[in-house]
């Protein structure tokens, strides 16, 4: 089981931090700030490059702290948070990728959930420092504090219908 899980917080965790690399630098196939800024512009959102470095700072760091299986239900949350942002700009496509839908933050969001509830396993730093067994509530709290941190971000820095469409030809958020 224990090598399951560090399988699973490598892949998910990494692919997060990756994927903030995108937004803020030209690394791994990113356009940089100005590119993570036009995004989040295009996608409706204020702040310019404040929210692109926002954001791609909380993929990077809940990412790679998934990643090293080092504070998990905070790491968790944290990829809950940007992803639940993800989730709201896709959620018009529909779920399935091929249309630009929600299907992949979907799928972090649950994972990042499922690490939460299981812990990072036997190969973790939270093991190593003796922070395991976490309480299963913490789960629910780090749930409960993602999905919500990212619908307060989406209602707090979102404009009202004044974006213009994102095309599926962007990518992924």
């Amino acid at each position: 089981m224990d090598t399951g899980i560090l399988i699973l917080r490598l892949l998910v965790g990494l692919l997060v931090a990756g994927h903030g690399v995108q937004k803020i630098s030209s690394h791994l196939g990113g356009r940089g700030l100005a590119g993570g800024t036009e995004e989040f512009r295009a996608d409706g959102f204020r702040g310019g490059a404040l929210t692109a470095l926002a954001a791609g700072g909380g993929q990077i760091g809940s990412g790679l702290l998934l990643a090293a299986g080092l504070l998990t239900p905070l790491a968790a949350t944290g990829a809950i948070g940007v992803m639940t942002v993800a989730l709201t700009v896709k959620w018009h496509n529909g779920l399935w990728v091929q249309n630009d839908g929600y299907e992949y933050p979907l799928v972090l969001i649950g994972t990042a959930a499922a690490l939460a509830a299981t812990g990072p396993g036997a190969w973790s730093l939270d093991a190593a420092l003796g922070l395991t067994p976490y309480p299963l509530w913490w789960a629910a709290l780090a749930l409960v504090a993602g999905l919500g941190s990212g619908l307060l971000t989406r209602l707090v820095l979102h404009r009202q219908a004044s974006a213009a469409p994102r095309t599926a030809a962007r990518g992924e958020r």
